[in-house]
């Protein structure tokens, strides 16, 4: 893939929602309205400081993000004010 976001953006991948709850219950699509908040950061801009490729963050909600499809793959591209932490 040959993409690199710009200045203080990164480049994100949305893990995907569990449809299966831990007692084995499924949960069907239309269900979970809500926009899922964790990803792993793919690529970083040049001016990026707090997170590197590979770390899993939250996001708000209602971030600010464009939808990117590279090679048949949906990634968000958003600034990184609107990423709230890293996950350890």
């Amino acid at each position: 893939m040959n993409f690199q976001p710009l200045g203080d953006r990164v480049l994100i991948k949305v893990k995907e929602q569990q449809t299966q709850t831990a007692s084995g219950i499924y949960i069907p699509d239309n269900a979970t309205q809500e926009k899922p908040t964790q990803a792993e950061i793919i690529a970083i801009g040049s001016d990026v400081k707090d997170v590197k490729v590979g770390d899993q963050v939250v996001f708000t909600k209602f971030a600010r993000s464009a939808t990117v499809t590279l090679e048949d793959i949906e990634y968000l591209v958003m600034e990184t004010t609107e990423i709230l932490g890293v996950l350890s």
